[in-house]
């Protein structure tokens, strides 16, 4: 029998992601910029969120709610990616290129700050 309950997990914190991710959507994005801080916001926070989760050993039930369910729909490659070709596609390559390389080092210095974060708590 298969056991339903991990579903649910990952469900009900997907549900929680992609709820706050609408909302910081609404509050962020503006058409028009050069990087798009409601992508970029959503990435960076959900990198800090799941470094912290897991560098503090959470696992089973937290990672799966925590990591996979809301995380994962809290953050957004496939924005991302379209965001930036876009942007290459119509000429603003400056912008393409920042949000590119802007995304990927603040994302990884969210984990490692998460990383570190984890490592002071008791």
């Amino acid at each position: 029998m298969v056991d339903v309950a991990p579903a649910y997990l990952v469900g009900v914190g997907g549900a929680f992601g992609a709820v706050l991710r609408h909302w910081v959507y609404t509050r962020l994005k503006r058409e028009g910029d050069p990087v798009p801080r409601a992508t970029l916001t959503v990435n960076v926070l959900g990198s800090f969120v799941l470094g912290l989760v897991t560098f503090a050993g959470a696992g089973g039930d937290v990672a799966l709610f925590v990591g996979t369910g809301a995380c994962g729909a809290f953050t957004t490659f496939s924005s991302f990616g379209f965001e930036t070709v876009d942007r290459w596609d119509s000429g603003q390559r400056r912008a393409a290129t920042s949000n590119a390389v802007g995304t990927l080092v603040l994302s990884l210095a969210a984990v490692a700050v998460g990383w570190l974060v984890a490592g002071v708590l008791p």
